[in-house]
């Protein structure tokens, strides 16, 4: 240890024992001097990646947690015995299974920090994160580490470590510090990460601030005077103060405007605070407004009022811009000071006030805060389990770092689901920390879980009693279907093969009745059972060909006609074309076939028949998405198919058209539609985002010539971009 730090180390270690009541017994100070020598007698290192002292830096993280969020003896004792590289075993005897906790919830931490940084980016890692700590007092302490830190790595050459340590800050520290109302070291978190992030952009804004601040003061006295006058004149109660943007929050609006520091013009805000009763708090502020537009022109579009409906969070506040001396847009921000200290101190203040309801997560922190504020280390210790209590996720990873999100109870199935429905279909267990599970093995938060599959693994029925969620349910259920009716679909052509080996012809009615015979309502467990081998198909084949013999003895004894005797009947249409073509017409009887939704056909298109499981046929489109697929796989299955008569006007069609989000243009397109004889709108649904629409129409046409008409005519619109069937 250097001289300097050696300074440092005396000075902490006073402001500690002796300013903030963390008072420890000889014995105690000896007690963790000799864990500090015995940890760096084991090898644990004295210096982190920065070259910083551990001992030194987790002294003065301790002192930050004590100033600046309260924090009391126990910071000080979980820090050192961390810095030191203390280990649960060794400490249990001298300090109890309190600080055995805390070493253990910093290992976890650090376990799940490893993940990559586009995993710390979102809600859900910030709830494994805060799950894994278990003790809210570690959550502040590593706040206070973090900014402590952040402050020292300035100068550092380690810059991979000073970036992995800034992205923590940024996604991570700063929004905690955010929920649990610590605003100036959150605002020093961000400033910090984008400075050590972005670094040229950081010294750009903090140049242009520093060179307009006089003029920015000078500016805000100007727009504040001829306010003040008439504030007075009214008689109110208040208090005005400007307050300028932090650099992280400037460069974020440059981002989104996509603009430079100079189109930025809110780089500051103007806060009217009146001090009024609870009653007239509304009503004053309101007389604020109307005295602030009166004096300055406002910009109606960026009123918010937060009086009326205050936000989620409890937020009130009254938000309008005005053009200010000079031609500048300012923002003012009237509220009250109640107001003011709600959204100053964020859920501490909803905690005092009485009548503010608030989510349970937000009485959770309320008491966290509260418990700060108290210097109450029990109800500290207490909040978080409090907070545990409602969750109802567990967060695990996959092996490249991928952040998921599973309900509690979750087991490897569930994860394997959630990843891709393959994945879980072909799943035979996992591996967690090096160890292979059981596919019913639960999940716990922070694990990291690899998948493993074998191809010849089908999914079952009793896997529904694994899984816990409803996406694995529901994923289950469709594939054991998919399943089932494959080897159904499977059986059923092995009969009809040897149906036809057999030179015997497929009667679907008396097979139907064969299979009722059987005793089944339904021909897919017929087939579901065959599949199974509960039958063998040779059996069935000989059962069904004899049905046939016995259905056909009755016919040979009918009585022989001759053909001079036969005439055909009137009104009777003889049959068109070649007797191997499915021809199409309103007056087709006897066949059960249906248009496919897959590619809606319309009369006029070019088709073909699929003969389908159950025995009717599906007319496609030849230029259909599945007919590729359809003809590998079932050739003998397709039909040729063609139209006769004339079309019925009953065809569905949807038509997917894309434009320019344009005032009217929707009129436009349904206008068309209403216009022409043959076409019916049925539906119409439309998504409009970043100025582009994307509309869905279901219209019902005649025919092919109809609807290639209506394809034109829309596309004529202005406006739309792209028209497709």
């Amino acid at each position: 240890m250097s001289q300097d730090e050696r300074r440092a180390f005396q000075q902490t270690l006073r402001a500690l024992w002796r300013n903030y009541g963390v008072h420890f017994s000889k014995e105690e100070a000896q007690l963790l001097r000799t864990h500090v020598l015995q940890g760096v007698e084991a090898g644990a290192p004295t210096r982190d990646v920065f070259g910083l002292h551990r001992v030194l830096t987790a002294l003065q993280a301790a002192r930050l947690a004590t100033e600046e969020i309260g924090l009391r003896g126990y910071a000080l004792r979980a820090a050192v015995l961390r810095a030191a590289g203390a280990t649960p075993q060794s400490v249990r005897k001298d300090f109890g299974e309190e600080m055995v906790g805390a070493l253990q919830a910093f290992q976890r931490v650090e376990d799940v920090l490893k993940t990559k940084p586009e995993a710390m980016q979102s809600d859900d890692f910030r709830n494994l994160f805060v799950s894994r700590c278990g003790d809210m007092r570690i959550v502040l302490l590593l706040i206070a580490d973090c900014v402590n830190r952040m402050r020292l790595v300035r100068d550092t050459t380690n810059l991979e470590a000073q970036r992995k340590l800034s992205i923590e800050a940024a996604y991570v520290y700063a929004p905690l510090a955010h929920k649990l109302g610590l605003y100036t070291l959150k605002s020093e978190l961000e400033d910090l990460s984008l400075k050590y992030l972005e670094r040229e952009a950081y010294y750009h804004i903090k140049e242009k601030l520093n060179a307009t601040k006089k003029s920015r003061d000078a500016y805000i006295e100007r727009f504040i005077a001829p306010l003040r006058e008439k504030l007075d004149a009214e008689g109110l109660h208040y208090h005005i103060k400007g307050r300028t943007k932090s650099i992280h929050s400037i460069y974020q609006k440059m981002k989104k405007q996509h603009c430079a520091f100079e189109g930025v013009y809110d780089l500051f805000a103007i806060r009217v605070i009146i001090d009024a009763p609870l009653k007239e708090e509304k009503a004053q502020c309101w007389k604020v407004f109307s005295i602030l537009t009166y004096e300055y022109e406002s910009n109606l579009k960026r009123l918010r009022d937060w009086l009326t409906v205050p936000k989620s969070n409890g937020y009130e506040s009254l938000h309008i811009t005005v053009l200010g001396p000079e031609n500048k847009w300012v923002e003012v921000q009237i509220r009250s000071e109640r107001m003011d200290e709600i959204a100053e101190h964020g859920l501490a203040a909803h905690w005092r006030y009485k009548g503010v309801k608030a989510s349970g997560a937000d009485n959770w922190l309320a008491g966290i805060r509260a418990a700060l504020e108290q210097g109450d280390e029990t109800m500290l210790s207490h909040s978080l389990a409090l907070g545990q209590q409602g969750g109802q996720a567990v967060y695990v990873f996959s092996p490249k770092g991928d952040l998921y999100k599973l309900p509690a109870g979750a087991t490897v199935l569930d994860f394997a689901y959630h990843i891709h429905t393959r994945v879980g279909d072909r799943c035979v267990g996992g591996r967690i920390d090096g160890r292979n599970v059981p596919i019913r093995h639960k999940l716990e938060s922070g694990q990291k879980v690899e998948i493993l599959t074998r191809e010849n693994q089908t999914p079952k029925a009793e896997w529904l009693n694994i899984v816990v969620s409803s996406r694995a349910k529901a994923k289950i259920r469709a594939s054991v279907h998919d399943l089932q009716a494959a080897e159904g679909n499977l059986a059923k052509e092995v009969l009809e093969r040897r149906l036809k080996n057999r030179k015997a012809e497929w009667d679907e009615s008396l097979w139907n009745q064969f299979i009722k015979k059987k005793g089944y309502r339904d021909a897919k467990e017929f087939y579901k059972d065959i599949a199974d081998g509960k039958y063998d198909p040779a059996t069935i084949v000989e059962q069904y060909i004899e049905l046939q013999r016995e259905a056909a003895r009755p016919q040979e004894r009918l009585p022989q006609h001759s053909a001079e005797e036969f005439n055909m009947q009137q009104g009777e249409r003889p049959f068109e074309g070649s007797s191997d073509v499915l021809v199409i017409d309103k007056n087709l009887k006897g066949i059960d076939f249906q248009m496919a939704r897959c590619c809606s056909p319309v009369y006029g298109d070019d088709v073909f028949g699929f003969v389908t499981t159950g025995g009717g046929i599906k007319i496609h489109r030849t230029t259909c998405p599945n007919a590729p697929a359809l003809r590998q796989r079932f050739p003998y299955r397709i039909v040729r198919a063609r139209w006769a008569g004339k079309g019925t006007g009953k065809y569905p069609i949807t038509l997917h058209v894309v434009g320019n989000d344009d005032l009217g243009i929707v009129n436009n397109i349904t206008s068309i539609i209403s216009k022409e004889e043959h076409i019916m709108l049925r539906s119409i649904s439309i998504d409009s985002h970043d100025g582009l629409f994307s509309g869905v129409l279901t219209v019902l046409v005649d025919d092919t010539q109809v609807l290639n008409t209506l394809i034109k005519k829309l596309r004529t619109v202005r406006g739309v971009k792209a028209v497709s069937r």
